[in-house]
């Protein structure tokens, strides 16, 4: 079995289970890899061909590094929707996929019906453990998801517009009627927050344990939670909204208006960073990808769009009405709206979406929230009978990272997580919409333009140092007294024309301005278009 042949293989000296293994690195290896190698034969530089020998070692050994993390500490592997034939993946229903998967699976389909409190909206833990369900007839329940155990339920007899957790499943806060309030998980009271007003959506930044809030009157307020310090308040001027989205990847909040247009902002800024002209119509849903480079707007004209943040243009335009979006870990996008659920996704990596599964709830049913649970192929659907849980395989993430988030972390883990969530917290300062910037050297400013007065001071004082300047004496005869005063006169228009000659050029540059625009002016805007444009040399 592991007898050595003439001219084998090295892989044929070992036993075939471990071949199997080399075999399976290998595969592994190739993907890894960037791209063939170069052909060093042919170089005649000695130096050079050494150099690009030892980056090619280095980009093998990395390559078989990450398959042996991949192979060893990422040994689940994510799920998949795969059609036979003409089948198409969004005929696929879940009573189909409830049969083929295993039990524990299974267990995440089903419908909680609660008609007397809807309809609901939902949060997940970034860990996908635990579960806030708030109905708008002020029930809020936290749920044990892996066990599927009711924690605490509580009913706070008022409007509840929205739920966030905040850095733990400890804590929880929900926009009431009048104010937000802070709430344990075991349902006791904390805080009132009064300051905030009839808030109509929540978002907490984990990073930053800031609360934001966007109350009814379009006034936009970041809370550090720590402290309880108010970090701002600003009035958007853009009126009341309930579409409010967080990027994962800066921290920016992004708010959507009944003008159709996204502003997004941070706490240390009264004006937007950015806005923009989404759609012609009101927004009625956004959410962002994991990676904080793609957003997704709905607007009332029934179409969703997908953006490049980066760039601020459109990529991709869906016909279709959302009333809810949200992003999985792994970059599908669900869209509920009425009774029905679609799921998008880019399968191709060309940032082209397209129709991947769909799924219907009771006709009736009017969704509110989609939310995917994270490290799950689960999706939540908060509606107005209750809320429900349907599959989505390859959705979610399917190895966690214990440092990040932990679905199983015991009371110690969560403590020690806590402090150093803490003690790594990030200030408001360092929210902006390129992160990237932190830590880099800033660049000098270009040189502003002197104005006529600075330039008139400079002028007087090099005027006053040429009339400082001591005159050499001459021999006899060359130093009369009109000779000295002409060479003095020299040497003051010396030192003027560099200012002379500036603002000589200025007003030159203003006179062409003036001109052009007069040259514009003498024709109907109508007729402009049809001047003759000058020759340039």
């Amino acid at each position: 079995m592991g007898a050595k042949q003439e001219n084998g293989d090295p892989e044929d000296i070992l036993p075939p289970p471990e071949q199997e293994l080399s075999h399976e690195l290998d595969m592994k290896v190739k993907k890894y890899l960037r791209g063939e190698g170069a052909d060093l034969e042919v170089l005649k530089d000695k130096k050079l061909k050494g150099q690009l020998y030892d980056r090619e070692n280095l980009y093998g050994k990395s390559a078989k590094a990450a398959a042996k993390t991949e192979k060893w500490l990422l040994p689940s592997e994510g799920g998949y929707l795969e059609a036979e034939g003409i089948e198409k993946t969004w005929r696929i229903k879940q009573d189909t996929i409830g049969r083929e998967v295993d039990i524990s699976s299974a267990k995440n389909q089903y419908d909680i019906v609660l008609p007397d409190f809807g309809p609901y909206t939902l949060d997940f833990t970034s860990s996908g453990r635990y579960m806030a369900a708030a109905g708008r007839k002020g029930h809020l329940a936290v749920v044990d998801m892996k066990n599927m155990s009711l924690i605490k339920e509580m009913q706070v007899r008022e409007t509840v517009r929205d739920v966030v957790f905040l850095h733990n499943e400890l804590f929880f806060a929900a926009a009431q009627k009048k104010y937000p309030y802070i709430y344990n998980r075991d349902g006791v009271e904390l805080h009132c927050l009064k300051e905030h007003g009839a808030v109509t959506r929540l978002q907490f930044l984990k990073n930053h344990f800031l609360l934001a809030s966007i109350n009814k009157f379009g006034q936009l307020r970041y809370q550090d939670v720590t402290m309880g310090e108010m970090i701002s308040n600003f009035r958007t001027g853009l009126g009341r909204t309930d579409v409010m989205q967080a990027n994962p990847f800066n921290g920016v909040v992004a708010l959507g208006h009944s003008g159709g247009t996204v502003s997004m902002w941070k706490p240390t800024s009264a004006v937007p960073l950015v806005k923009m002209l989404c759609h012609p119509g009101p927004i009625t849903a956004m959410a962002f990808h994991p990676d904080g480079h793609l957003m997704a707007t709905s607007g009332k004209e029934k179409k969703i769009k997908i953006w490049d943040v980066r760039k601020f243009e459109v990529l991709q335009t869906i016909r279709g009405h959302a009333k809810t979006l949200d992003f999985s870990q792994k970059g599908l996008l669900a869209a509920g709206t009425g009774s029905f659920v679609q799921v998008f996704g880019d399968f191709s990596g060309s940032q082209n979406y397209s129709r991947h599964m769909g799924h219907s709830i009771v006709k009736g049913y009017q969704i509110g929230k989609v939310a995917f649970r994270p490290y799950e192929d689960v999706l939540g659907i908060g509606h107005s009978m209750g809320w429900s849980s349907i599959l989505i395989p390859g959705s979610g993430e399917p190895n966690f990272d214990t440092w990040l988030a932990n679905p199983f972390e015991t009371t110690k883990q969560r403590r020690e997580k806590e402090i150093h969530s803490l003690l790594d917290k990030l200030p408001p300062e360092t929210i902006m919409l390129d992160p990237s910037k932190i830590g880099t050297v800033k660049s000098a400013k270009k040189k502003e333009k002197p104005t006529k007065k600075e330039m008139d001071a400079d002028m007087e004082a090099a005027v006053e140092a040429a009339k400082g300047t001591a005159i050499k004496k001459k021999t006899k005869g060359k130093n009369k007294p009109s000779k000295i005063a002409v060479k003095k006169k020299e040497i003051v228009v010396r030192a003027k024309k560099p200012f002379l000659d500036q603002q000589m050029k200025e007003e030159e540059k203003v006179a062409k301005k003036k001109q052009k625009i007069s040259e514009e002016i003498s024709l109907p805007t109508a007729l402009q278009r049809f001047a003759r444009k000058k020759a340039t040399a």
